[in-house]
């Protein structure tokens, strides 16, 4: 199955805040909010929600293609890709804007503050994917996922237009783009990722409710933190699983994008969405172990003896065969 990821590639610039942000926010000065954070630990990453995502699919043994824009400052970062197996030659690089940079502050509670500069991200509206599925040998899925809004749009219609299948993962950009170009993004698509704060706003964004959304896309799957995963479809009972317990938490930036990696590579490999979303959470746990989104190698043995443990024997025994073969690959 050949997936094309589309959306940001990034650095991440991860700091830690030894307190609470509840703390310091006082309710009756919100219209008046001037703060700073003086925060103990700095971690520069590699990043970006669409490369995090390709990076775990070519960890799976999967050859996704990576579509974004960056800056000239990617060698070093492409370089590692493809060394993961990720199909970067239909990422456009820009000769006027870096790459761009993702800032971030996690508190205690794991609360997050965040800005994003989209540099050369802006560029990946001029990226069209007909040439992409001809150069690669065609496409099977194709993400969509944060990106420059109006490339979001494009490659969404763009899907549409040449008869390929997409999955909706409009994150952070619900909040920027108007309801037309969100129903945009959502009708029609195979599965819409969303977590649950990002599923109200997208209701409210698209004047739509659950229901309404729902019937428009195939299945809808929402990420609820320590609560595990929703996945719904119209007319059927919402199918719950839960997450992956993790005794020692470590730093939250990328867990969705594990999860939507582990998840796409499981369904790629044929196996139902209850197992997609059971390898997807194992993986989530695995980066909330780690700093930053794209962490160690992943160790398949003890993965697999995770998901026997949080899920029992069946789903352990119907995703072995598969990871048991990355374990081959990696020797």
């Amino acid at each position: 199955m050949r997936i094309a990821i589309t959306g940001s590639i990034a650095t991440d610039h991860l700091m830690a805040f030894p307190g609470r942000f509840a703390e310091q926010l006082m309710p009756d000065q919100l219209a008046t909010v001037s703060l700073s954070f003086l925060v103990d630990d700095l971690e520069v990453r590699r990043g970006g929600v669409a490369a995090n995502i390709a990076l775990g699919l070519g960890r799976l043994g999967l050859a996704p293609v990576l579509v974004g824009a960056v800056g000239p400052d990617f060698g070093a970062y492409d370089g590692w890709l493809r060394q993961h197996g990720v199909d970067t030659a239909s990422v456009r690089v820009s000769t006027e804007r870096q790459t761009a940079r993702f800032m971030c502050t996690t508190d205690l509670d794991r609360n997050q503050i965040a800005s994003f500069y989209a540099g050369a991200m802006s560029e990946a509206r001029e990226i069209e994917l007909a040439p992409v599925a001809a150069r690669s040998g065609g496409l099977d899925l194709v993400l969509v996922s944060p990106n420059d809004p109006a490339a979001m749009v494009r490659h969404t219609e763009e899907c549409r237009a040449l008869g390929r299948p997409f999955a909706a993962d409009p994150g952070q950009q619900i909040a920027r783009m108007d309801g037309a170009d969100l129903r945009c993004l959502v009708d029609g698509a195979w599965v819409l990722f969303t977590n649950e704060y990002e599923a109200a706003l997208l209701c409210k964004h698209t004047d739509r409710t659950r229901e309404e959304i729902l019937d428009g896309v195939g299945t809808w799957i929402t990420t609820l933190g320590a609560d595990g995963i929703r996945i719904e479809r119209s007319g059927e009972e919402p199918l719950m699983v839960a997450a992956v317990p993790v005794a020692d938490p470590v730093e939250p930036t990328g867990l969705g994008d594990a999860f939507r990696a582990g998840f796409l590579a499981a369904t790629a490999w044929g196996l139902d969405m209850q197992r997609a979303a059971q390898l997807g959470c194992a993986l989530a746990a695995v980066t909330l172990r780690q700093i930053g989104p794209q962490g160690d190698e992943l160790d398949f043995p003890v993965l697999l003896a995770e998901i026997r443990a949080a899920y029992g024997d069946q789903a352990a025994d119907e995703l072995a065969p598969h990871l048991d073969a990355l374990v081959g690959e990696q020797r």
